[in-house]
């Protein structure tokens, strides 16, 4: 009887040291919490950056060649093929456009007078891995529109999005060294909820 105890045991260690060894090795492929730390904080500057930049877009005293110069700076936020969902209290249809698309039309807004502010700007989901080794997690915030123009037409709504956010290993080359850094993306953001 002790001996079937003492083989038992010796089985449980193994298999103990064994789930050690892969939960060490899968630490090590994690990230640790002061890089996410670095990396939540790096995401949701990049969302006030977008933030700013809407606004500046949106603007109508903003000069063309400004709003396009910042079109330009906040599609690099941007992962490749992105959408921006559009919404607007007199529909329950949700439209998503490009990027790119979505601020030409943000720029050509038939008002005189636009403005725009995201405020309530945080995680409501925190950074989960994928097969693929990128991190994915949703950054939800609040957006205010009022458009408005000088012959009385009027339109404001508040909007919540949730911001899709992608962390991902890259590498590059600094002074004939490989760098690996930890960079963050922007992707689809859509709408969940629209009121007055």
């Amino acid at each position: 009887m002790k001996s079937i105890i003492i083989k038992n045991l010796s089985k449980i260690s193994f298999v103990a040291s064994l789930l050690c060894v892969a939960a060490s090795a899968f630490a090590q492929d994690n990230i640790s919490p002061q890089r996410k730390q670095a990396i939540d904080s790096l995401a949701l500057e990049k969302v006030r950056d977008l933030s700013k930049y809407i606004s500046i877009i949106g603007d109508k005293e903003t000069a063309y060649s400004e709003a396009t110069r910042v079109m330009e700076r906040a599609g690099e936020l941007f992962a490749p093929d992105s959408e921006m969902g559009v919404s607007s209290l007199t529909t329950e249809e949700i439209t998503y456009y490009k990027v790119q698309e979505y601020f030409q039309r943000l720029m050509a807004l038939n008002y005189d007078k636009v403005k725009i502010d995201w405020y309530d700007i945080h995680y409501i989901s925190d950074l989960e891995k994928q097969p693929d080794g990128k991190y994915v997690g949703v950054v939800t915030v609040y957006q205010r529109f009022e458009g408005t123009s000088e012959d009385g037409l009027s339109y404001k709504d508040t909007t919540k999005k949730d911001i899709t956010i992608y962390v991902e290993k890259k590498k590059t080359q600094i002074a004939g060294r490989t760098i690996e850094f930890w960079d963050v993306m922007l992707g689809d953001i859509r709408v969940t909820e629209t009121s007055a």
